[in-house]
C-alpha cells in the first residue's frame, strides 16, 4: 500500500472541499448537499447524513479489520512487543478494549482475554480465551468453561508461545494505558510459566501510538463526523433557535444536546454555552471570561461541543454575535478579533514538525504569538477514539509552561488534534474592553501539515 501523504490525502482532500461547502459559518446557516456515499443513510435537513445504529456497524468493523491488518503489526515491532495482552473483565474494561473488539459489543462478556502475538516475519496472530468466541477478526483457542480453565488455558497458550517480550496495559501517566486492573494483573502472574514474570513489560507506547494513530479509511469518513458537529452549532447559533431577550444560554446548550439526541449522536461531554456582553469586564489576567444568563442583542456567545460517531471523536468551540437593533453586520472590532483568533491558530498549526514534542510546539507558538502582540493561550489535544486521547499535550489551559510526560510526547504523523485556545483582543465599539476570542477545531496532521477537518471558523455565526 502507498502510504505517501500525497496519495493518502487525496480522498480527504475531497471530504474537505465538500464539508468547506457545507460549512457556511458566517450565517449560521445549514449545510447544503447531500453527499452519495452515505445515501443508505438519513439525510437530514442540511444534506448530511447520519447513518441508521444498524448501519454503522459494517464500516466500523471494516475499519477495525484495517487497522489490525495494516497497523497493528508495524506498531507492534516499533515497539517491540511480541506477544500483547488486553485482559478486561464485564463492567470494567480497559479503555483500549472497545477500539480492538467488533461492533455490536457493550461490554466484555464476563473475562475477556485478547491475545496478540507476533511472528519473526512481522505477522500477528490474533486469538481470544474467552467464554464467548468474539468471532472475526479473532480466532477463538480456548471457549466456553469455568474462570479458572480459562486463566490456566491463557497460561498454557503463553508457554506454547514462548514471546520475548509481553507487553500489559500498566502505566504510572497515561490512564488510557493502564487499563490491566490489580485483580487480573494478581491472576495473570500465578498462571505464567516459570520465569516469565521477567518478560513481562509495559504496554504504554504501544497503547498510545494504536489509540492516536489514525488510519486511511478513518481519516476518509472523520470529515462528515466534524461536519455533523459545526451543523449543530450552526442551528443553534441562528434564529432558529435564539429569540433575544427570551433564550437563555442554558436552554441553547440543552437544544444541542437534546438534537444530537435526536441524530443518536452520542457526546462526550455536556455541551457548553455562554456570553460576553459590553460593561461586564474580561480581565487580561482571567483565564476564561463568560457568563450564563438571558441572550440580549450584542452578546457574543461561545459554545464547546463534542461528540463520537463511527468511533471517532470531535471537540468544536464557536462564536456568535448578536446584531444590536439597526445593526446590519458585526462590529468590525470583533471581526478584527476573530481574525486575530485565526492568526493564532496559524502560528500554532504551523509549528506542528514530525518529532516535535508538545511542549515544543507550544513555546514556538507563544514566541510566535508574542511577537505580533497576541495576547493568546494554548491548550491544545490530540483527538480521536477518545475526546481528550493520548499524545502530545501542547499547552494546558491553567498551565501556560511545559507539561511533564505528556507535554514530552513526540508528534508524529497521521495523528488528530483539537486545535484549541483563545485569544484576547479590545474592540473600539465596545470602549477597548477585552473580548476573549474562545475557538476549538478538529484536525489531523499528515507529518507535513496540518488540515481542518471539515474547515475552521472565519467568519461570526450571526443571530438577528
Amino acid at each position: 500500500m502507498d502510504l505517501s501523504p500525497e496519495n493518502k490525502y487525496k480522498k480527504i482532500q475531497c471530504w474537505l472541499a465538500v464539508a468547506v461547502s457545507l460549512c457556511i459559518l458566517s450565517t449560521g446557516c445549514l449545510a447544503q448537499g447531500a453527499d452519495s456515499h452515505w445515501d443508505q443513510g438519513r439525510v437530514i435537513e442540511s444534506g448530511l447524513s447520519v447513518l441508521p445504529m444498524r448501519e454503522r456497524i459494517e464500516p466500523e468493523n471494516n475499519m477495525l479489520q484495517h487497522r489490525l491488518d495494516e497497523l497493528l503489526p508495524g506498531l507492534m515491532q516499533e515497539t517491540g512487543i511480541d506477544m500483547w495482552l488486553v485482559l478486561a473483565r464485564e463492567y470494567a474494561e480497559d479503555p483500549v478494549y472497545f477500539s480492538l473488539v467488533p461492533q455490536p459489543g457493550f461490554a466484555a462478556r464476563r473475562t475477556t482475554m485478547l491475545i496478540f502475538h507476533r511472528h519473526a516475519d512481522g505477522s500477528v496472530d490474533r486469538l481470544t480465551v474467552n467464554r464467548y468466541p468474539l468471532g472475526e477478526p479473532y480466532e477463538s483457542v480456548w471457549s466456553g468453561g469455568e474462570l479458572d480453565a480459562q486463566w490456566q488455558a491463557l497460561g498454557e497458550l503463553i508457554a506454547e508461545r514462548n514471546p520475548g517480550a509481553i507487553g500489559i496495559n500498566v502505566s504510572r501517566h497515561w490512564p488510557v494505558a493502564d487499563g490491566l486492573t490489580r485483580g487480573l494483573h494478581q491472576r495473570l502472574l500465578e498462571v505464567l510459566p516459570d520465569d516469565f514474570e521477567q518478560r513481562l513489560t509495559s504496554a504504554e507506547e504501544l497503547v498510545i501510538r494504536w489509540v492516536e494513530t489514525r488510519t486511511e479509511p478513518e481519516l476518509a469518513v472523520y470529515p462528515q463526523v466534524v461536519s455533523l458537529a459545526r451543523m449543530v452549532i450552526g442551528e443553534a447559533f441562528s434564529n432558529q433557535v435564539i429569540t433575544p431577550g427570551v433564550t437563555s444560554t442554558a436552554d441553547v446548550a440543552w437544544y444541542i444536546r437534546q438534537r444530537f439526541a435526536e441524530l443518536d449522536l452520542p457526546i462526550w461531554f455536556m455541551p457548553y454555552v455562554n456570553l460576553q456582553r459590553q460593561g461586564q469586564e474580561c480581565a487580561a489576567d482571567n483565564p476564561f471570561c463568560g457568563s450564563s444568563g438571558v441572550i440580549q442583542p450584542g452578546d457574543v456567545l461561545h459554545t464547546d461541543v463534542g461528540i463520537c460517531y463511527l468511533k471517532l471523536c470531535t471537540d468544536t468551540q464557536e462564536m456568535a454575535y448578536v446584531l444590536r437593533l439597526g445593526e446590519q453586520q458585526v462590529p468590525s472590532g470583533l471581526r478584527q478579533a476573530l481574525r486575530v483568533g485565526n492568526r493564532w491558530q496559524d502560528h500554532l498549526t504551523g509549528a506542528f514538525v514530525t518529532g516535535r514534542s508538545g511542549n515544543k510546539i507550544l513555546a514556538e507558538t507563544q514566541r510566535q504569538a508574542e511577537a505580533e502582540g497576541i495576547r493568546s493561550s494554548t491548550y491544545t489535544h490530540p483527538l480521536g477514539f477518545f475526546g481528550h486521547a493520548p499524545g502530545p499535550t501542547i499547552g494546558m489551559w491553567d498551565n501556560q509552561k511545559e507539561t511533564p510526560i505528556r507535554g514530552d510526547w513526540a508528534l508524529y504523523p497521521n495523528t488528530g488534534y483539537a486545535i484549541e485556545g483563545n485569544i484576547k483582543a479590545a474592540v473600539s465599539e465596545w470602549g477597548d474592553q477585552l473580548v476573549q476570542i474562545k475557538l476549538e477545531q478538529s484536525a489531523v496532521f499528515d507529518g507535513n501539515q496540518v488540515q481542518y477537518l471539515a474547515g475552521r471558523q472565519t467568519q461570526w455565526h450571526v443571530v438577528k
